[in-house]
């Protein structure tokens, strides 16, 4: 009996958690670059990228060979146990490109949470103090510390009780909801006033393009003001770089178009093309603070994700990927902004490089998170796979792989626009 989406899907429903949500009802067989088949043989094109995790595309050639090559030689020591080279070349290629003028040191772990998890733990460890502060709408994890940075209850910690204590929430500058730069910076004054001195904030841990929070784009003044507040106090500033690193924003980190660099930046997603890599990167004397022991884990810098990483860097510059990004970016914002010329519900169209979204609102101005989620399932009946994201659930993010042609740009978007004409 050949296996069907349905079939799988129940088998999925009786086997795994229910807190394991799933977007799409698809079961993927195969995928190449931009392009994903399911199981019952349908091609679809893929501008989700694994939630931004594929800007080199799926399985890409370079790639594979490198984490083929490492199957051959080993497959797992545990660094703490025995070293090996490509753990410590990937340390030195990303102290060489995370912004900052300054001496730095990398810590390399698995997941997006561990490294925010570990940034606060190298803050703490460096400034004596406890305190965090992060931003409205901001998306930093799914673990204990992480949660409490999350900037959103349903569905991440919904039912789970209070999350740990000590993190504070500033608001993220937003113009579009009536957050201007001035806001933001008051509200962090607030929380000096209200709820903790400076001297007890360890850290300030940003998105520099919020990712789940909606791809809202912090603008170089107000990452500055942020920068020169964090040295006033000695508080380590902390960029999430999660989602927006690994050439997504059209440089190879978001922080190097903000004019200033942070103490920490956290990588993982597309650092390693597919592969499960992540970490801390930051100033030397910071990274440091920590006594050996502290830091590390058994899978921490997996042998056959960091041979991935490193070839994921060489196939930035080899083809000149970062110059891709802006390029998609502009393909992608110039066809919704046309979209939006004609389309009142599209209320607005952003992003950096090629972290593109737009926002749609009812006729009274509202967040339509309805219209939002009937644009993403009909765009997957026409062979699209789309994301939602947003506060309110009302927008629609594109992460395509940057390795994705100008065809496939152009024919997922036609698919966008049908559907905004046929969901009146």
């Amino acid at each position: 009996m050949s296996k069907t989406n349905e079939s799988l899907m129940q088998r999925r429903q009786n086997a795994v958690a229910r807190g394991v949500s799933q977007i799409h009802p698809i079961v993927v067989q195969r995928a190449e670059n931009a392009t994903v088949w399911d199981v019952e043989g349908r091609q679809y094109i893929d501008f989700a990228g694994g939630i931004a995790v594929l800007n080199t595309g799926h399985r890409h050639p370079k790639v594979m060979d490198a984490v083929r090559r490492q199957l051959d030689q080993f497959t797992h020591t545990c660094f703490q146990v025995l070293a090996y080279e490509p753990y410590i070349a990937l340390c030195e290629r990303l102290n060489e490109m995370v912004p900052g003028d300054f001496a730095k040191k990398t810590l390399l772990v698995t997941t997006g949470s561990e490294a925010l998890e570990n940034a606060v733990k190298i803050a703490r460890a460096a400034t004596g103090r406890a305190g965090v502060i992060a931003f409205t709408g901001g998306y930093h994890g799914r673990t204990m510390m992480t949660l409490s940075m999350t900037g959103k209850v349903a569905p991440y910690s919904a039912g789970m009780g209070l999350m740990p204590g000590g993190v504070y929430r500033a608001q993220f500058p937003c113009p579009l909801h009536g957050v201007s730069d001035d806001d933001a910076l008051a509200s962090i004054e607030r929380i000096f006033k209200n709820d903790a001195q400076p001297q007890d904030i360890a850290a300030i841990v940003i998105e520099p393009v919020q990712g789940e929070g909606g791809f809202y784009v912090a603008s170089p003044a107000f990452m500055q003001r942020l920068r020169a507040l964090c040295d006033q106090h000695g508080i380590m500033l902390v960029a999430d770089e999660v989602q927006t690193g690994a050439g997504r924003t059209g440089t190879f980190f978001a922080m190097e178009q903000m004019g200033v660099a942070a103490d920490l930046t956290t990588f993982a997603k597309s650092i390693a093309g597919g592969f499960p890599v992540a970490g801390v990167c930051g100033r030397a004397e910071v990274m440091d603070a920590i006594a050996p022991g502290g830091l590390g884990g058994t899978y921490a810098g997996s042998p056959l994700a960091c041979a991935a990483a490193l070839a994921v860097m060489d196939v930035f510059e080899e083809e000149n990927l970062l110059a891709r990004s802006r390029t998609v970016g502009e393909i992608l914002t110039a066809r919704l902004n046309a979209l939006a010329a004609d389309d009142k519900r599209i209320g607005d169209v952003r992003g950096l490089g090629a972290m593109v979204a737009c926002e749609l609102f009812t006729a009274d101005g509202a967040p339509d998170a309805e219209l939002t989620g009937r644009i993403v399932a009909a765009a997957r009946d026409k062979g699209l796979i789309l994301l939602s994201c947003g506060q309110y659930g009302n927008v629609i993010r594109i992460l395509v792989p940057l390795t994705a042609t100008d065809v496939e740009l152009q024919a997922g978007m036609d698919i966008i626009a049908e559907c905004f004409a046929e969901q009146q």
